[in-house]
């Protein structure tokens, strides 16, 4: 007989809770349609997390949010230490975004999903203190090379070497933020080329982590959250993602140092998500690099979502086509 050795997944196949984690983002999605374009961010934001919640609660696990979205803008929000899920299956954090981009929602632009990231109980940073944290995320190539303690232009310069490429074809993303002034101006003073997000810092992560992105780092300051989500992904693409947190005000960082984080410190993909068992899900509201936006079909409403998983590796695309009349009125869809 003739033996050889199997993969641990195909001989011990287990559940990929983003399957079912997927149904609550594309739910979101949906009921976010009615507000693109309309100027009424909390409009959406608000219709996104009911939708959320409401499919959260029948997904078999025991899921609380760690990091919940809406306090930093007194958006509607699933709060932190909310319990979701049904109460049976596996105990796990939470991180959620019903939209990440509700600014492009509401103005009609490019870019918005709704996304969730689940780990272990207890892997997850619960960094909800401190709103904001300084990032960079390259993919594998930047592992051992990318530091977030060097400057800006020995980063590029090194991760274009990693990557065999000029520094004159690098593209590095960064938001279009006042406070990244002086970052953007240093990153063209390397010779490399700025690709400026409006919102969604996630969608930029991830793209520059895969391999077929068309960034090749993200770099800058947005949402605790939002690192903590990104991370769950870049867990995924086996990318690196390192954060330091931002804290805008003394008070502020007093909080996150009473809540235990660190400061003048970065932190690590393990570090912001422990372990290999995170999940990663997002939907995309309107058009983007990264997945498409919700389209009218006909009679359906069509979806498009992305489903990562770290511990098998995994990249899985879901198109889904949803009946038009289970879910919105007809003048609700009149946009699509």
């Amino acid at each position: 007989m003739v033996t050889t050795e199997t993969g641990t997944l195909f001989l011990h196949p287990d559940r990929n809770l983003a399957l079912e984690l997927v149904r609550a983002t594309e739910a979101a999605a949906i009921r976010a349609v009615p507000f693109i374009g309309r100027g009424d961010k909390n409009g959406a934001d608000g219709a996104a997390v009911d939708a959320m919640r409401k499919f959260l609660g029948t997904v078999n696990f025991d899921g609380v949010v760690v990091i919940g979205e809406g306090e930093k803008d007194e958006a509607p929000m699933l709060f932190n230490g909310e319990h979701v899920g049904n109460g049976r299956g596996p105990a796990c954090d939470i991180a959620v975004d019903p939209i990440d981009g509700t600014s492009l929602t509401a103005s009609g632009r490019r870019n918005a999903i709704s996304m969730i990231a689940a780990a272990d109980r207890g892997a997850m940073l619960d960094a909800h203190t401190v709103f904001y944290m300084e990032k960079i995320v390259t993919g594998p190539e930047g592992i051992g090379v990318v530091d977030l303690r060097q400057s800006v232009a020995e980063n590029i310069q090194k991760l274009a070497k990693a990557k065999g490429k000029p520094v004159s074809e690098m593209s590095i993303g960064i938001l279009d933020r006042p406070r990244h002034e002086g970052l953007i101006e240093e990153i063209r003073a390397a010779g490399a080329g700025t690709r400026l997000l409006l919102d969604g810092d996630v969608a930029g992560g991830i793209d520059a982590a895969s391999y077929e992105g068309r960034l090749d780092m993200c770099i800058g300051i947005g949402g605790s959250p939002e690192g903590v989500a990104t991370a769950c992904a870049i867990k995924a693409l086996g990318g690196l993602i390192q954060t330091r947190l931002a804290p805008k005000t003394d008070e502020e960082k007093q909080k996150g140092l009473d809540a235990g984080l660190k400061f003048d410190h970065v932190y690590s993909a393990d570090e912001l998500v422990k372990g290999d068992n995170t999940f990663f899900v997002a939907t995309g509201v309107t058009d983007g690099n990264l997945v498409g936006g919700v389209r009218r079909k006909g009679p359906i409403i069509r979806t498009e979502s992305i489903v990562l998983r770290a511990r098998s590796g995994t990249i899985r695309r879901v198109t889904a086509d949803h009946l038009v009349e289970k879910w919105l009125d007809e003048g609700e869809f009149a946009g699509l």
